[in-house]
């Protein structure tokens, strides 16, 4: 099952091996995203709610399968705290409120659920479409409370729990020891200390900081490194991005090829390449696994690598004390639970996962009562919401109008890894503009044609894109590319305005309280020709 997420086309070659073999051998396969991505088209059932609705269609999912008794009770009996609480919760909303919310009907819910309890075991595997809501987490949980309703957990051809590496976990390398981080959180000073679980995970959402440099609360922010990232193109609200990093007073970005924010930038460090320096690999972390990448050759003049920079920024500020003296130094802080030296790690290349298929008996569980916890007390006493809840999944930042009658929302392009390589001419032959799609009947509706350039507009501003018709698409929905700036232009920021996607998105709030994530779906919106 692939909610909101399209790795046979965004991840390696042996992931679609491995779901070739999956589907010749007789498994069936369902899909769950408002656009028919390609993986669909094969799949058993392709389901597609109205964006950002994904919570309101699980606690559907949920209520047939406990209203009809299709859930595993053994397993809900024995290992998961909340079941009451939740079979009260389903009572609060009917079939006809999922459908009128998500547009997924009864009907389909009772196809979808069909496959899962006579398919078992299921593997569940979610995507970042679903983190892209003022409601993610809860929406997140709702899912996998679907999920473990079905029980058969950790078991081989469904989803398992892996034994990570023996590394310390990058979370925790981050967060630093003795951090003075440690007080601003507990006087309440952090920035975006209101999103308790963003908090804990030294996680500091973007639209936090943006509000922090512009109004110096709770306290001034001066200068930013910026690293792997091109804010100006990723974050939202692209011109409020731009006015706060230009009031910054020192902004460094540490890059290989300009790009919009380098262009505004103080200071660009020529960064090295992943070939010319020594490096730890831990991406992605649901592998939980850390890999070797050494040096292949010297960078060319004073290319020098992140650590690098990081490490001798710290010495020369006086924090010497929470890093390190070099590179090799702090790999072998994140190496010491292997007890092994970098010179050693580089011969054995990885720490590997393990697939131990614990069982609930055995500590499959990690909560603090070794079960799953439907309704969290932990999360309770944060302060949050203990289970998710239809009536809050049902909320959005935005509804359509007549002046916006359309929904926006976005996917990534297999071409390029996010706002990264538009300036590769192999990837931009194979993809040389940015496109827009939209059912052909509401193409007809509004007199636009296939390859015409067109005007998305929200109440931020307007970006223009080329036009696409996409039979399969909703007719209410307008799917856009994301990431989009012109490396071979000579105007402003290489054009950051003129088909960015985050020109239309909103940095206030609401946002979700436990992650900080914003609505960058479900965006109401209207199109019309250049």
């Amino acid at each position: 099952m692939l909610w909101g997420n399209n790795q046979i086309e965004l991840m390696g070659g042996f992931i679609r091996e491995g779901f070739r073999d999956a589907l010749l051998g007789g498994a069936k396969l369902i899909v769950i995203d408002p656009k028919q991505v390609d993986i669909a088209k094969r799949a058993s059932l392709w389901i597609a709610p109205r964006p950002n609705t994904d919570g309101v269609l699980a606690m559907g999912i949920i209520k047939y399968l406990i209203e009809q008794k299709l859930y595993d009770d053994e397993f809900v009996k024995n290992w998961t705290v909340g079941f009451e609480e939740l079979k009260n919760e389903i009572g609060t909303f009917t079939f006809e409120d999922v459908e009128r919310i998500s547009w997924i009907s009864k009907e389909t819910i009772r196809k979808f659920t069909d496959i899962l309890v006579t398919q078992k075991p299921v593997c569940l595997v979610v995507g970042n479409g679903l983190e892209k809501s003022i409601h993610a987490f809860q929406q997140l949980r709702a899912v996998f409370i679907m999920r473990a309703l079905l029980g058969h957990m950790n078991s081989p051809g469904g989803n398992v729990a892996l034994s990570a590496g023996n590394f310390t976990r990058p979370g925790i390398f981050y967060q630093l020891k003795d951090s003075l981080r440690q007080n601003k959180i507990k006087e309440g000073r952090m920035i975006g200390n209101e999103h308790g679980i963003a908090r804990t995970t030294a996680y500091i959402p973007p639209q936090s900081l943006i509000r922090t440099i512009l109004t110096e609360e709770p306290y001034p922010v001066k200068a930013a490194l910026c690293i792997l990232t091109n804010p100006l193109v990723s974050f939202p609200d692209s011109k409020l991005t731009h006015e706060a990093f230009c009031k910054l007073d020192l902004l460094v970005v540490s890059e290989l090829f300009p790009t919009p924010t380098s262009e505004i930038a103080d200071i660009v460090l020529p960064v090295a390449w992943g070939a010319e320096h020594d490096s730890l690999g831990y991406w992605p972390g649901w592998h939980e696994e850390l890999r070797a990448y050494p040096k292949v050759v010297e960078p060319p003049g004073e290319a020098r690598s992140e650590a690098y920079w990081i490490n001798e920024l710290a010495q020369r500020l006086g924090f010497g004390d929470r890093f390190w003296e070099n590179e090799e130094d702090s790999f072998e802080e994140m190496l010491k639970p292997s007890g092994m030296k970098w010179e050693e790690f580089v011969t054995i290349r990885s720490l590997n996962n393990k697939k131990e298929y614990k069982t609930p008996e055995e500590g499959a569980f990690k909560t603090k009562t070794k079960k799953v916890e439907i309704y969290s007390n932990q999360l309770k006493k944060m302060g949050m919401k203990p289970m998710p809840t239809f009536k809050e999944l049902s909320v959005f930042r935005f509804n359509t109008s007549a002046e916006y009658p359309l929904l926006l929302f976005n996917g990534k392009e297999a071409a390029y890894m996010m706002s990264s390589y538009r300036h590769v001419k192999f990837l931009r032959q194979r993809r040389p503009e940015p496109t827009v799609d939209l059912n052909p009947n509401t193409a007809k509706k509004y007199g636009l044609e296939e390859g015409d350039w067109i005007w998305i507009e929200s109440h931020k501003g307007r970006i223009k894109q080329k036009l696409r018709l996409d039979p399969a698409l909703d007719e209410r929905l307008v799917y856009a590319s994301f990431g989009w700036w012109f490396p071979e232009k000579n105007s402003y920021l290489f054009g950051y305005e003129e088909s960015n996607i985050n020109i239309l998105t909103d940095a206030e709030p609401p946002y979700d309280m436990e992650t900080g994530s914003v609505e960058l779906a479900n965006i109401p919106c209207r199109v019309y020709k250049e």
